[in-house]
């Protein structure tokens, strides 16, 4: 039943993660916003939704080796796993505005995750520093629209189709259904995610950077395949380095405003190096050839599948 529960709140997690997002820029639509600053603000931060109520609500239940596990367990899914078979799909080629932008604050804010967690804890000035990058980030991105590939234009533009012609009622339904849908669906993800480590043996720091983190990372996986598929290649990376720069600076940052973050040295000493190795690996095998193939693509996720070998 516990298998069962946390399932469910999975999918009402991400159900809710995109009702929230439909409602929210039919809201935005109505009020005269347009698609990119749509794409920038409520798309980029909507998609980081579920992710960011799990942390939240693990640390407040005093559990921080979820909170921790969420985030850096879906940063290193999202290159290993979701990067990697992506890749075998079909190439994604790399644009030098990517590897200029993208992915040099991508590794910058995957260092300085790790440098502020050194200690132990990540407290309350922390994650006000780590938000207010966020905010920063996000400002630049406003008088920048062209720089990077961190949204892409069509695929807000067919978001913003999508919902221009729901009425106030229905918009304003789909974003307090998605807020009571995330809550809940974090309700359970979290609670049974405890329980089934409790009842097994088994860390919450595994069940954080296995289960919950790969459940959550579940959008990312299925908007690049199909990215790839499509031949929006630019679309796919773009999807992971940002998803990777938002995990970091907005939900931890938001969840240490909150509640200080414990940070476990087994944590230090295995997954943070897995996840800095997996950003400065993608490095080289982007810059060789300005593509992700099917050789790419193999090692990232042969890679991965090593990281849970030794993980598990």
């Amino acid at each position: 039943m516990d298998y069962i529960l946390l399932g469910l709140g999975l999918v009402i997690l991400l159900y809710g993660g995109k009702i929230l997002v439909d409602g929210a820029s039919a809201i935005a639509v109505k009020l005269g916003m347009s698609a990119g600053l749509i794409g920038l603000t409520i798309v980029a931060f909507g998609t980081s939704a579920p992710e960011l109520l799990v942390s939240v609500n693990a640390a407040l239940k005093g559990n921080s080796d979820i909170s921790i596990g969420n985030v850096v367990g879906s940063n290193i899914a999202n290159i290993g796993m979701v990067l990697g078979l992506s890749g075998l799909f079909y190439p994604i080629l790399i644009r030098k505005s990517t590897l200029r932008f993208d992915y040099l604050i991508t590794a910058i804010v995957t260092l300085l995750f790790y440098a502020l967690s050194y200690n132990g804890i990540i407290g309350f000035w922390e994650g006000v520093f780590l938000f207010s990058l966020f905010i920063g980030f996000n400002i630049y991105l406003f008088r920048n629209t062209d720089e990077g590939g961190l949204i892409d234009n069509t695929e807000v533009t067919e978001e913003v189709e999508q919902v221009k012609g729901y009425s106030w009622v229905v918009a304003i339904s789909l974003f307090l259904g998605g807020i009571v849908g995330l809550y809940f669906g974090s309700e359970l993800l979290v609670n049974n995610a405890i329980k089934i480590s409790r009842e097994f043996g088994v860390s919450e720091r595994i069940i954080g950077v296995t289960i919950i983190a790969i459940g959550t990372s579940l959008p990312e996986l299925i908007t690049s395949i199909m990215a790839a598929l499509a031949k929006k290649t630019d679309m796919a990376i773009g999807n992971i380095l940002g998803s990777n720069i938002m995990n970091i600076l907005s939900i931890i940052g938001i969840t240490a405003i909150i509640k200080p973050i414990d940070v476990s040295g087994e944590f230090l000493n295995s997954d943070y190096l897995w996840m800095i190795g997996f950003t400065l690996i993608l490095f080289p095998l982007i810059r060789t050839k300005m593509r992700i193939s099917f050789f790419e693509g193999m090692i990232l996720f042969l890679g991965y599948g090593a990281y849970m070998y030794f993980l598990l």
